[in-house]
């Protein structure tokens, strides 16, 4: 368990420092958020009502495309420099591989959420600073990030990367983002925490035991 526990953040670590070095996935994907955002309040002019009504579509649209850009970039740098298959040759389990990679697009979009959040707080004029929207958003990024991965690791194969990890994976994630835009609505309606957010929890259980699998059995392919 130590050695699994040190291959995972040994992968975390330096996956992030290399995203940190670069920047260019973080400065896309906060660009495309923010403007995402003023687009809409322009668009819209919403008033405090309006904004707190049309704000959960409008803030996962904008996560769900930011979050796709994180996720297809998982394994990109990996099988651009030949690393992936260094990669496997190492002692390290399927499973550590996976879920450091998981992992590290875990962080990467909680860390762009963070600054997200408050800028569609801002420019759409509703609350969604709050522990309801808190626990929506790492549910559905936790979800979000694990099935993202598995599906990057499909579509880094192929040449069309870009078209295909969308089409694939859009149709399997879409009920955790209906549960996330659900449950983001009903708790700027002032109801707290959403029924939804069990659902969304066994949406994330089945991701984290069925993804590595299905990893390990494409990888051997």
């Amino acid at each position: 368990m130590t050695q699994f526990l040190g291959t995972v953040a040994v992968l975390v670590w330096k996956d992030l420092k290399l995203e940190f070095r670069s920047r260019d996935i973080l400065v896309s994907v906060l660009v495309f958020g923010l403007l995402v955002a003023l687009l809409f309040s322009f668009a819209l002019k919403p008033s405090p009502g309006e904004g707190a009504r049309l704000a959960p579509a409008i803030l996962w649209v904008a996560l769900a495309f930011s979050g796709t850009i994180t996720v297809t970039r998982t394994f990109v740098r990996e099988q651009e420099q030949g690393g992936l298959e260094g990669l496997l040759l190492t002692p390290a389990s399927r499973d550590a591989i996976f879920l450091g990679k998981a992992l590290t697009s875990f962080l990467f979009m909680l860390a762009v959420e963070a600054v997200l959040l408050p800028a569609f707080s801002a420019l759409l004029a509703a609350p969604l600073l709050s522990a309801g929207i808190a626990v929506t958003a790492v549910l559905a990024t936790l979800g979000f990030a694990t099935l993202g991965t598995l599906f990057s690791a499909i579509a880094v194969q192929t040449r069309s990367r870009e078209i295909m990890l969308p089409v694939l994976f859009f149709p399997i994630i879409l009920p955790l983002l209906i549960g996330a835009v659900e449950s983001s609505a009903h708790a700027l309606s002032g109801g707290g925490f959403s029924r939804w957010l069990p659902l969304m929890g066994v949406f994330d259980a089945l991701f984290l035991v069925l993804c590595p699998w299905a990893f390990g059995a494409i990888m051997e392919e």
